[in-house]
């Protein structure tokens, strides 16, 4: 591990929590060579000097980026901050059924940051990663576009890599989308999908018939089957905070499905949930609706309802989410 400057703050990047996702998360940007440094922080120190510790020896194999543990003083100079930390599920346990847990620890570690001088970007994939999104939003006083939930990314990609195996063609040339919550409610949004130009009716039509209920099901338990084997999630969230920051960082204008805080989209507002959004160096650039058809449309009205329903309830638990003073 190197000790000598590494450039401009726009070249760090702040990881808040440095359990599974948060060290897989560190160890995944820095294959990528994305930032000059990358700063774990934990309240578990040890854990975080250890993490860093075990990357800057794999980093001496890869790309010279300086990696270590650090405090939120050091955030308050990166370009970007990923809070990762929050309540744990276990077994079938929702995502939801941690939230008051999560948003506790999430309205801290966002009120420490603001606290010690953050102006960046956020990137929150705590769970249940939509309310955490929110919580986020209102404890930092930021602008929406600039606090990004991890929200359905890996969902998408989830639906795309089921797809692909159902129709034999590369996920990498189907285009679609999960929306609403990263969650039980999530909406697979079948009529988004696009391959080669056709519809998927265009696509199957004559070879193959596709159960997409199924396909739904698989994507949304798929987090659940992962959980039960090994008893947490971890290199598909990681990757999807990569890519969030690979299209801030590197101001792609990528459109990715992620958590922000609608503005009437759908008739929808004051909820964070996912919906396809223009990714640069400014955040949320352009929240994009794209055409769904009815019962699509009442799963994502349905969707927003549950998740304002339990951000009713974390409100009613004292939970902050107020700028810190």
């Amino acid at each position: 591990m190197t000790s000598e400057p590494v450039g401009p703050a726009q070249g760090r990047i702040a990881i808040i929590g440095a359990g599974h996702v948060g060290a897989a998360a560190a160890y995944a940007i820095m294959l990528r060579a994305l930032f000059h440094e990358i700063v774990l922080i934990d309240s578990n120190r040890a854990l975080a000097e250890a993490e860093a510790a075990d990357i800057a020896d794999a980093n001496a194999l890869a790309r010279p980026v300086r990696v270590r543990a650090g405090d939120y003083a050091d955030a308050a100079g990166a370009a970007i901050a990923v809070i990762t930390a929050g309540g744990v599920t276990h077994g079938t346990q929702s995502r939801l059924s941690v939230a008051a847990e999560s948003a506790a620890i999430v309205a801290e570690c966002v009120g420490s940051l603001m606290t010690a001088g953050f102006h960046g970007l956020i990137v929150v994939s705590s769970n249940p990663v939509d309310l955490m999104t929110f919580v986020a939003v209102r404890r930092s006083g930021l602008k929406p576009a600039q606090v990004i939930g991890t929200g359905t990314l890996l969902d998408t990609s989830r639906l795309k890599q089921t797809l692909s195996e159902a129709v034999e063609v590369s996920p990498a040339s189907i285009e679609a989308f999960v929306l609403g919550e990263h969650g039980d409610s999530e909406v697979a949004a079948f009529s988004t999908v696009g391959i080669g130009g056709q519809t998927l009716q265009q696509f199957c039509a004559g070879s193959r018939v596709l159960d997409q209920a199924a396909i739904a099901r698989q994507v949304r338990d798929a987090g659940y089957d992962i959980v039960k084997g090994k008893g947490y999630t971890s290199w598909g969230v990681a990757t999807a905070i990569v890519r969030i920051c690979e299209a801030i960082i590197r101001d792609e204008r990528a459109v990715l499905p992620v958590s922000t805080l609608l503005t009437g989209q759908y008739g929808l507002s004051d909820v964070c949930l996912s919906l396809p959004c223009i990714l640069g160096a400014k955040g949320v650039e352009r929240i994009l609706t794209p055409e769904l058809d009815e019962d699509e449309t009442a799963a994502l009205a349905a969707s927003a309802s549950i998740l304002r329903t339990a951000l009713a309830a974390l409100t009613t638990d004292a939970v902050p989410l107020t700028p810190q003073a």
